[in-house]
């Protein structure tokens, strides 16, 4: 989890939402035919998505201890979450590089999980047929004399994109147009540096959004969605000010017709995330979703007891709302 600059977790901003929200007020999305691809949705795919089984991930994420980049820790967390990701038929990239986050420290392996999916189920899957970024970092900071498991710091949202990847399974041309990534690296090891040059902090997402720009693929993506701390039991998701106007109206209509409006609001200030190379590198439009009204932040009590299957439910339900809405369209 990343750097705020401002600390008003629960401000919101009450006339943007009021004209969101009156803007999406009663849209449902419902199962349509793309009309460029012919892509069809099932009903209620959403439905498909469930905290129990999220939770069941994010607790084999945090049994793996501490994962530090460049840990061994973290790469018996990384072989879990290619191997699950293949068990529910999707293709996966390791996308490697070498970075010196901090000087004079020495250069660390990283490594982002990319994982696509084909329909027809041809090897490798297709690149030119996503349109939707879903990402989490799946890292964990490293902390000098402390156990630092990041139950809802690195664990819950990877944990859960896992599961949408299985409920995305039951929707494979849904699916087709999903890029799921989970980057390493996003944490800091002293401080973080900026989005675009770093170089500490952001930098699995950085090296992933100059791939995206210098490979051209930036340009076939909508938009991106990056997930980060989203499993306290007191959900309360605190949207970067920043946040695109469209992407935001999304998520609060995607809420209301969940009923779970409740559990969402706005961040007073910035905050620095995986979403920001996306935005100033790769020039796609991204939202963090993230709770960051979360006491046990960086210590050691973040930890399996403070999160809850229904909290993961209600984002993995809403995000693929948003999914098949934007998809359906």
């Amino acid at each position: 989890m990343p750097f705020a600059p401002a600390h008003d977790p629960r401000g919101v901003a009450a006339v943007a939402l009021a004209i969101v929200l009156a803007t999406f007020a009663g849209c449902s999305p419902k199962p349509k035919i793309d009309a460029e691809r012919g892509i069809r949705i099932p009903p209620q795919v959403w439905d498909q998505f469930s905290g129990e089984k999220a939770f069941e991930e994010v607790s084999r994420q945090v049994a793996f201890g501490p994962r530090p980049s460049g840990s061994a820790a973290l790469e018996r967390a990384r072989g879990h979450i290619a191997d699950t990701l293949k068990a529910h038929d999707w293709d996966v990239e390791r996308q490697e590089f070498d970075a010196t986050p901090v000087a004079n420290r020495g250069s660390i392996h990283f490594v982002n999980v990319i994982a696509r999916f084909s329909h027809a189920g041809g090897r490798p899957a297709p690149r030119d047929t996503q349109r939707i970024i879903v990402g989490s970092h799946y890292d964990t900071k490293r902390m000098d004399g402390m156990s630092f498991v990041g139950a809802n710091d690195g664990a819950s949202s990877t944990g859960a994109l896992l599961e949408l990847a299985r409920a995305l399974a039951a929707a494979p041309e849904l699916a087709e147009c999903i890029e799921l990534v989970f980057f390493d690296g996003e944490e800091a090891i002293e401080q973080f540096g900026s989005a675009e040059i770093g170089p500490d902090g952001l930098v699995g997402s950085r090296h992933y959004a100059r791939v995206l720009r210098e490979t051209n693929r930036a340009t076939q993506f909508r938009f991106a969605i990056v997930w980060d701390m989203i499993g306290d039991k007191d959900l309360t998701v605190t949207l970067p000010r920043d946040t695109p106007a469209a992407l935001a109206s999304g998520l609060l209509a995607a809420s209301e017709a969940l009923g779970v409006r409740k559990n969402f609001g706005y961040f007073q200030g910035p905050i620095l995330d995986d979403h920001a190379p996306l935005q100033s590198i790769a020039r796609i439009s991204a939202m963090d979703i993230i709770d960051f009204d979360y006491t046990p932040w960086h210590t050691s009590g973040d930890t399996l007891d403070k999160l809850s299957p229904a909290s993961l439910e209600t984002i993995g339900r809403v995000t693929l709302w948003l999914l098949a809405r934007e998809m359906g369209k």
